[in-house]
């Protein structure tokens, strides 16, 4: 086992209790097993990383994108498997499944609760950081590309063959398509076109038993369940066919932001009534945070306008002016550019050069909590204010509330078209974020985070307060890491991100992974 020479650790036995069976493991079986069935010594060393491997800290700290989750007290992976090819994720399932190892799978990890690649039983993280391939079709308008990749490399490689044909995926560059697209992916085209994963049209999965299945093979109800309902529940989604989209070579964008003095309450109490009206081609969204204000020394609430045109300036400033003209939109708000421009401008980038898509590190990663509402009513002006003056404390320094408009397409599909529900009648959607640095004081800013969701309940969707899969938020609820997790228990949390879709998900969960074995703190369980 000369191969293993960064790898031999001690002989340690692990006792999990897994669906109520008691399995004594090593962690030196799964080892040789592994080695074995991958067998070429030279591909070991760049495959599997151990603890005392030197390269394993950087290998699992590279795509940590929440500081939280990169504490001395963070439970760490026994070995961190970044494969290669298909055999090597068919071998990492039947080596965990074979020993006892819960595997978690990390595409860019930007999971919010860091699920795909913490846990607090014996695991081992699947990266899928070699699996970052896209192939651009632009004569059938379709791609390929595996769930390693970030959605900016997706967006780079369309806009380094077309300058019309886009994808609607959300805005953040560094996150991975894995993770985006099995919960659905909403971003500045959603208006226009829906989410990201209503234009998946095939997809490759290796599934608990190590098949390798393509939708005709996996069949109308698995291809349902992983385009919104989770692709780590139900196997390896290794790569993805997309469908793209036509956007013009000229797109405009804007900013308007105004204060609690230039009346904020006021202009946003009237977006909720027009944002979701507005023609498919224009997006909206307004951004609410804490900034200095004039008076020196003292601080304000700012909203930030900002929105996007598959057209021209002059296009959208008569627009705006007749359907919202509380905004005063000027041609000095405004900026023409290309959709994949558009990407970096929302993203807080500079839009030249396009190729910063590339760079999977640009973004600074701090310690962050998130939340999501859907609301379907609009807020009274008394209870946006009382929102927006929860920012003036202390603890909201660094957080910021993105409001995402919705209407338009999202309306004409159905709430069981996909697993992913929050579509017709949705006004907008609700990200909170709060971000610190000393990791002491995470209490007190989770604390400030879960108030302001409280004081939102009022104004949020009910029965059930729905939220998004892909901002996971463990404060709604878990299933048990270890032994049986109940569909009562799951439904805590499984109805507020898919509503009425989540028994089908678990009647499809229960046919292709019966034993559970791809499982986390908010994976669909079988019954």
């Amino acid at each position: 086992m000369k191969f293993l020479q960064h790898s031999v650790l001690p002989f340690l036995i692990v006792t999990l209790s897994l669906n109520g069976a008691t399995l004594a493991h090593s962690y030196g079986d799964f080892l040789h097993c592994l080695s074995l069935r991958i067998s070429n010594s030279s591909t070991i060393s760049k495959v599997i990383y151990t603890q005392n491997n030197p390269s394993y800290s950087s290998v699992l700290n590279a795509s940590i994108h929440n500081a939280r989750f990169s504490t001395p007290t963070t439970p760490k992976p026994y070995a961190i498997i970044t494969p290669r090819k298909t055999s090597h994720v068919q071998s990492t399932i039947y080596c965990s499944k074979n020993h006892g190892f819960q595997l978690r799978i990390r595409s860019g990890g930007h999971d919010v609760e860091g699920v795909s690649y913490v846990s607090q039983v014996p695991f081992v993280i699947l990266d899928l950081v070699n699996f970052r391939e896209v192939k651009v079709d632009t004569e059938n308008e379709v791609a390929w590309v595996q769930s390693g990749a970030t959605t900016g490399e997706l967006y780079y490689g369309i806009a380094s063959k077309t300058q019309t044909l886009g994808f609607p995926a959300g805005i953040c560059h560094t996150i991975g398509i894995g993770g985006h697209l099995s919960g659905g992916g909403f971003g500045v085209l959603g208006r226009k076109y829906g989410l990201a994963v209503d234009h998946v049209i095939d997809a490759k999965l290796v599934d608990a038993n190590g098949r390798v299945l393509r939708r005709k093979s996996m069949g109308e109800d698995l291809f349902w369940a992983i385009r919104g309902g989770g692709g780590n529940t139900f196997g390896v989604v290794l790569a993805w066919k997309v469908k793209l989209v036509p956007v013009p070579p000229v797109v405009t964008v804007f900013t308007v932001n105004k204060n609690l003095e230039q009346n904020a309450t006021k202009i946003f109490h009237r977006w909720q009534y027009i944002a979701h009206k507005l023609p498919k081609d224009l997006f909206t969204t307004v951004w609410v945070m804490k900034v200095n204000s004039s008076q020196v020394g003292k601080k304000t609430v700012q909203a930030s306008f900002r929105g996007m045109l598959l057209g021209g300036v002059d296009e959208l400033i008569p627009l705006i002016q007749n359907e919202f003209p509380e905004l005063g939109l000027a041609k000095e708000n405004c900026t023409q550019m290309s959709w994949v421009q558009s990407i970096l401008y929302f993203g807080g980038l500079p839009i030249q050069p396009v190729d910063i898509l590339l760079n999977r590190h640009a973004l600074p990663v701090s310690s962050v909590k998130e939340k999501t509402d859907f609301v379907r009513e609009p807020m009274s002006e008394t209870g946006i204010e009382g929102f927006m003056n929860m920012f003036l404390e202390e603890e909201a320094d660094f957080a910021i509330t993105m409001i995402e408009a919705f209407g338009g397409r999202m309306d004409e599909i159905r709430e069981n078209e996909l697993p992913y529900p929050h579509r017709a009648g949705i006004l907008f959607e609700s990200t909170y974020i709060v971000q610190w640095t000393n990791e002491a004081d995470a209490g007190t800013y989770i604390n400030w985070i879960r108030r302001l969701y409280s004081y939102m309940a009022s104004y949020a969707s009910k029965s059930p307060r729905e939220a998004y899969y892909n901002y996971k938020d463990l404060d709604l609820g878990t299933n048990n890491i270890i032994g049986y997790t109940s569909y009562e228990q799951a439904s805590v949390w499984g109805l507020k991100y898919f509503k009425n879709n989540f028994k089908r998900l678990v009647q499809i969960k229960t046919k292709v992974d019966p034993m559970n074995f791809f499982r986390n703190e908010q994976s669909i369980p079988p019954l």
